[in-house]
């Protein structure tokens, strides 16, 4: 016998917001051209987890002042140069700090973009941004390229998740109690992506790291 009881959806934490659709084609492809230019400049590279070694199944590269790194020596943390090339990071473009003052509500402008690649089979486990020593600020995420599942949990790992579809173009702001709220990446849909310069996804997570 079945119970005709409806299972009721998982609320999104308060301060979450998804917006969809948020860049326009024209806009999307002017963003990667500038991204492609930091990569040329910046290149991606594969991180390890501290404890383990075992490696991120994303590359990753930033611009910014800072840019989060991982690795076994050192953990997670923020530093001024990529760990390959010894260089400073690019700065951020200038659109992407235009839509952080849209967005961010009046938050201090991020010191930080962290660029994640994923490729086919790519995913990024639940976790919360926890390294800034400002969590005041929000954390602001643009996508690019394929689409791919998002999941938002709450405080604890293992709190029920909310999961929606992220497509290029769409933007995510975790601010409020969503801050510190447990999210990731399940899988990335390839072959989706409307770039013809882009295959696979492409995130990109502006971040203020130290107070003010």
């Amino acid at each position: 016998m079945y119970s005709s009881h409806k299972i009721a959806p998982v609320a999104v934490p308060e301060g979450f917001s998804h917006l969809s659709g948020w860049l326009d084609g024209a806009e999307q492809a002017r963003l990667l051209a500038e991204i492609l230019g930091v990569i040329r400049r910046a290149p991606l590279y594969r991180p390890v987890m501290p404890r383990t070694g075992r490696p991120f199944s994303v590359t990753m590269t930033n611009c910014g002042a800072l840019g989060w790194v991982s690795d076994r020596a050192g953990g997670y943390r923020y530093q001024p140069t990529h760990p390959a090339t010894g260089e400073g990071w690019p700065p951020i473009p200038a659109r992407l700090l235009a839509l952080w003052d849209r967005l961010a509500g009046g938050a201090s402008r991020p010191e930080a973009c962290l660029i994640n690649c994923y490729r086919a089979g790519a995913k990024m486990g639940a976790h919360r941004d926890w390294d800034e020593d400002n969590k005041a600020a929000p954390v602001i995420s643009v996508s690019l390229g394929d689409a791919a599942q998002f999941h938002i949990g709450g405080p604890q790992r293992g709190d029920p998740k909310h999961r929606l579809r992220l497509n290029s173009g769409d933007v995510v702001v975790l601010g409020g109690r969503a801050r510190l709220a447990y999210h990731g990446i399940d899988r990335v849909f390839a072959g989706t992506s409307p770039l013809p310069e882009l295959e696979g996804r492409l995130n990109l997570t502006l971040r203020r790291v130290r107070p003010g």
